[in-house]
């Protein structure tokens, strides 16, 4: 088959993993993302994932609590979703490693550029847990700030929409969908798909970003070979 993207960073959301349930991990949506990055993994497609945690904590939960204090659970969260997508990759026979932006080296590699770099170049499917690491930055920073470090060509932002709308498109049901938008507009517009700071970090290094349903059919796939569908952000 044929790809238009040789390095692809996928942001996947930890919503979408939970499928329609909401929390937790849903096997046969995890194992339909192992089926389609087996795909393009054995067809020579660099893959790193950046992954969320919103399917187990997300924010502060209508809590008092320090944002700070918050912000680190949600990143323990991410390395729960990492783990599980790469026991499943494995179980696939897809080489894979998991790095952390925080030490946690008893479960997975602390995250280096050159060493992420190098796994990709070997074929390993990285996944990039715990965010930036720091808090009052968001798992779409994140995968911005990879993309950018590991010279991705795109970001694919999996989500449980299919797409960029104008409003919420559950609360909206006259909510327009975009085929197309730039980054400027979308920070304009206060689209909230994506954290801005992310769309502002993707627009300084001209990194794309293709927003899509994982619930799609064979939507990772469709987007890594160049098919035009969802939301272009360019």
């Amino acid at each position: 088959m044929d790809f238009k993207y040789k390095r692809v960073l996928i942001k996947l959301s930890g919503e979408a993993l939970a499928g329609e349930s909401g929390f937790g991990i849903n096997h046969e949506v995890v194992d339909n993302i192992v089926r389609q990055i087996g795909k393009a993994n054995k067809n020579g497609v660099q893959i790193g994932v950046v992954i969320g945690g919103g399917n187990f904590w997300r924010g502060r939960q209508g809590t008092n609590m320090d944002r700070t204090t918050a912000d680190h659970m949600g990143m323990l969260a991410t390395v729960i979703n990492a783990l599980a997508l790469q026991d499943a990759l494995e179980r696939h026979g897809i080489q894979t490693r998991v790095q952390t932006a925080l030490p946690i080296t008893s479960v997975a590699e602390p995250y280096i550029i050159r060493k992420a770099i190098r796994h990709l170049e070997k074929g390993r499917v990285v996944i990039m847990a715990c965010g930036t690491g720091n808090p009052y930055f968001t798992t779409d920073t994140a995968a911005a700030l990879r993309a950018a470090e590991i010279h991705a060509e795109v970001i694919l932002l999996a989500k449980n929409v299919d797409g960029i709308y104008d409003s919420d498109p559950k609360k909206n049901p006259g909510a327009v969908k975009y085929s197309q938008i730039n980054h400027l507009d979308f920070i304009k517009q206060g689209l909230s798909a994506m954290d801005t700071t992310a769309v502002s970090l993707c627009m300084d290094n001209r990194i794309p970003i293709i927003a899509f349903g994982l619930s799609q059919e064979n939507s990772i796939i469709r987007a890594i070979s160049g098919e035009e569908f969802g939301t272009i952000i360019n």
